[in-house]
């Protein structure tokens, strides 16, 4: 089992839907969450993209010389950035953390962003482009010359002159609900990544996405993404999770379920169909909560209570496949501070934390 954290380069702070103890993505404060991530046991750390983040490739490698064992799961969007161009900056930033980069593939399911960024296609179309994108990135990775002529891209003669005895490995995740997406993930990607559904509905994902994989003579691994409030009690975790959309009102979640209807991510369509814009029932399986993505994108749900239950929560997860957590918490860095204390150490994930925080 893995646990990563997260890099808030945008939207911290203690409360949702409010600029009430928002916090900037200040390099002074990047650098606290990372050097937390870095000395606490974490894996390593999603880097997320978007029009209101700061740049994952930038943020890394201004990190990577603050840190020295945790590793950087960075966001590259097919379509809007050459797959040789990207392949330069993963082996880059390999090298210069010291073998700690690893791609997070993001297709994106905005179509106004998208169009913004330049990119007007629709769904299943990006999804082809992302096809063809991993056609050329990933033997571009491994050292070799690619010649490829698709639909959308076409190199002749790419290559990447890495040192053949320090090639780079870089493993890619990826994230997609769709019959497209699933393809994809399928043909290339070393971890498939899940939003937090209920665990039936994440079996059932897996399951689905092994058959596919399968045609292809692939077995890949599985993670999911999940926000986090473990707190010494029940009642204490649940009290945090009510006061974190304490400023959350009506108007709001209106507003955030009408961006949200405009995309075409299936995954999104599932996280919104969890809550459906409603704060009533938010617990919808054991100790899983949709209360975030009443106003937040993407990852809409968060594991709530106790070590104890929260411990047993992710043994079910891994019991039915998934054995890398990307989880995040309000604020990052203190929420970084209570699953270290209270949660690593009972699934015993990389070093004792006592041992991590004595090493510095």
């Amino acid at each position: 089992m893995e646990i990563f954290w997260y890099i808030p380069t945008h939207g911290d702070g203690r409360y949702l839907g409010t600029t009430v103890g928002s916090r900037h993505a200040t390099p002074f404060y990047l650098r606290q969450i990372a050097e937390a991530v870095d000395g606490l046991g974490f894996a390593g750390a999603l880097l997320p993209t978007g029009r209101s983040c700061e740049d994952a490739w930038v943020i890394a490698g201004s990190l990577a010389s603050v840190t020295q064992r945790m590793k950087f799961l960075v966001a590259v969007r097919p379509g809007l950035v050459s797959p040789t161009v990207s392949a330069r900056m993963a082996v880059s930033l390999d090298r210069v953390s010291g073998g700690r980069c690893l791609v997070n593939v993001v297709t994106g399911g905005d179509p106004i962003e998208l169009a913004g960024e330049g990119l007007h296609v629709d769904h299943d179309t990006r999804y082809r482009i992302t096809d063809e994108f991993l056609t050329i990135f990933k033997p571009l990775i491994e050292g070799k010359e690619v010649n490829f002529e698709g639909s959308h891209l076409k190199v002749r003669n790419a290559r990447i002159l890495i040192d053949k005895e320090q090639k780079p490995t870089v493993p890619l995740y990826f994230g997609g609900s769709s019959d497209a997406g699933i393809d994809v993930a399928a043909r290339h990607v070393d971890y498939y990544l899940t939003w937090g559904e209920p665990p039936g509905e994440v079996a059932e994902k897996i399951a689905r996405f092994r058959r596919h994989a399968a045609q292809f003579g692939r077995r890949v691994r599985f993670g999911i993404r999940l926000h986090i409030i473990v707190r010494e009690t029940e009642e204490a975790a649940w009290n945090a999770a009510s006061d974190l959309i304490r400023y959350v009102n009506d108007d709001a979640i209106q507003l955030a379920q009408q961006t949200f209807a405009r995309m075409d991510s299936e995954g999104q369509r599932r996280m919104v169909r969890l809550h459906r814009g409603s704060r009533e029932e938010l617990e919808i399986s054991p100790n899983l909560w949709a209360g975030i993505g009443l106003v937040r994108g993407g990852a809409g749900t968060a594991l709530v209570g106790s070590p104890e239950k929260l411990e047993q929560r992710i043994r079910e997860y891994q019991e039915i496949g998934i054995d890398t957590f990307v989880l995040s918490g309000y604020p990052g860095l203190e929420e970084a501070y209570y699953v270290a204390e209270l949660l690593l150490p009972r699934l015993r994930q990389n070093r004792p934390v006592v041992e991590a925080l004595a090493a510095g």
